[in-house]
């Protein structure tokens, strides 16, 4: 049988485990050692570490404590591993644990976090979703059934101290250009809540100090939430430290690409069973500095899109030049009005946009000034026809039911 070496159990808070952390530094000891060529099995929390419950009140993502997460499983030392060297990992199988077989979406307030579209959506938000077994659906968001594409939202590498430090100096710059920004342009060092796997003392407080947040992706990996990450897929980090230093979490049993809502997957506790190994000298070899993969070769099976674009126009009507982001931005904000037609609110439209297996495209950026972007609605996912015809839209849902809506205190 293989392995588990990371064990994780829910009713427990995070901290109490010597194998979890939630902050990148070089000086995290290594939670476990395998050897190039294992597999084993690693169990994770949800990343917020059991902060949001399973009801209809969405005052705990109102309330969630953002210094804590993402609470991640390792960091696992691969003997023999040395910076400049590619880590392989191939994601063998991927699972939700027993005693959490249902997951969470949700929209952050403005004031703590946001999200994607966060002017349009301000106030705390959630649903709850069910698994039933490689599906799920939604008591807030009726009308629609989709199969999961399970995945880590969050995997890489520890970082060396130069690379720590890189990180910390550039965005402190960047924070530095509108210090007051609500939501903040980043996320800084903070000792609030922070848990440093198996360092004690002096040298914990000193490696909070300094340790990076989970929160974006950077050259190492981390938190960059691509759905296709999972079972079957193999991913080469950069090896940066010795031993590596591999650490996984947020797992998501189905997400959007971008995932948009920020909390914007369908969020879960759960496990992976990986397998490592190593090319020497790889990150020369081959001119890596960001990891690359291989996808899945399991998907979600819908081939009936409807596909919306976006062009660099914001909802105000200002012209930017070539901005992909603002013309994804106006594919998801049309998604969402067209889906309003048939009866959803579009607090449910926004939840789907960010759990189901939509696809985001950049589909030009040469024709200036307009980027066009596009998402792609996978229409099998509905329980009712969602195409457009003569006949106009019908109205298949009672839109008094809604993604719950955080208490006003």
């Amino acid at each position: 049988m293989t392995d588990t070496l990371i064990k994780v159990d829910l009713s427990q808070s995070p901290h109490t485990n010597e194998q979890i952390h939630n902050r990148w530094h070089p000086d995290i000891p290594m939670a476990c050692w395998v050897e190039p060529g294992d597999d084993f099995k690693v169990e994770t929390y949800d990343w917020t570490g059991g902060q949001i419950k399973n009801d209809d009140d969405a005052a705990d993502v109102r309330d969630v404590e953002l210094e804590q997460v993402h609470y991640l499983s390792g960091p696992i030392g691969v003997k023999g591993a040395e910076p400049g060297d590619l880590l392989v990992v191939d994601i063998l199988d991927i699972g939700t644990k027993e005693d959490m077989l249902w997951g969470f979406n949700g929209f952050f307030s403005k004031q703590n976090g946001g999200g994607f579209l966060t002017e349009h959506f301000p106030e705390a938000q959630k649903s709850i979703w069910d698994f039933e077994g490689m599906f799920t659906r939604s008591r807030h968001v009726p009308g629609v059934r989709y199969a999961g594409l399970i995945h880590p939202g969050l995997i890489g590498c520890l970082p060396d101290r130069p690379m720590l430090d890189m990180w910390n100096s550039r965005e402190k710059a960047l924070k530095d250009t509108d210090p007051n920004r609500v939501p903040a342009l980043c996320e800084l060092p903070n000792t609030k809540s922070a848990h440093m796997g198996k360092l004690k003392g002096e040298e914990r407080d000193k490696a909070a100090a300094e340790g990076a947040r989970t929160v974006p992706p950077r050259e190492h990996g981390g938190n960059c939430d691509i759905k296709d990450l999972s079972r079957g897929s193999k991913i080469y980090f950069p090896v940066y430290v010795d031993g590596a230093g591999l650490s996984m979490g947020d797992l998501h049993f189905s997400q959007g690409d971008g995932e948009i809502t920020f909390c914007g997957a369908i969020e879960m506790a759960g496990w992976l069973h990986i397998k490592v190994n190593l090319i020497k000298g790889g990150m020369a070899k081959y001119g890596i500095k960001n990891p690359i993969f291989k996808p899945s070769p399991i998907v979600p099976k819908y081939d009936d899109y409807l596909i919306f674009e976006g062009i660099s126009v914001d909802e105000s009507g200002k012209q930017h030049y070539l901005d992909v982001n603002v013309a994804y931005r106006q594919a998801c904000l049309n998604a969402i009005e067209y889906m309003t037609k048939f009866g959803f609110t579009r607090a449910q439209a926004y939840a789907i946009l960010g759990t189901a297996p939509v696809q985001g495209h950049i589909s030009g950026v040469v024709d200036i000034p307009n980027s066009c972007a596009t998402l792609w609605l996978p229409l099998d996912i509905f329980e009712f026809d969602m195409s457009p015809g003569s006949d106009g839209p019908k109205k298949f849902l009672d839109s008094s039911i809604d993604v719950p809506l955080a208490p006003d205190l």
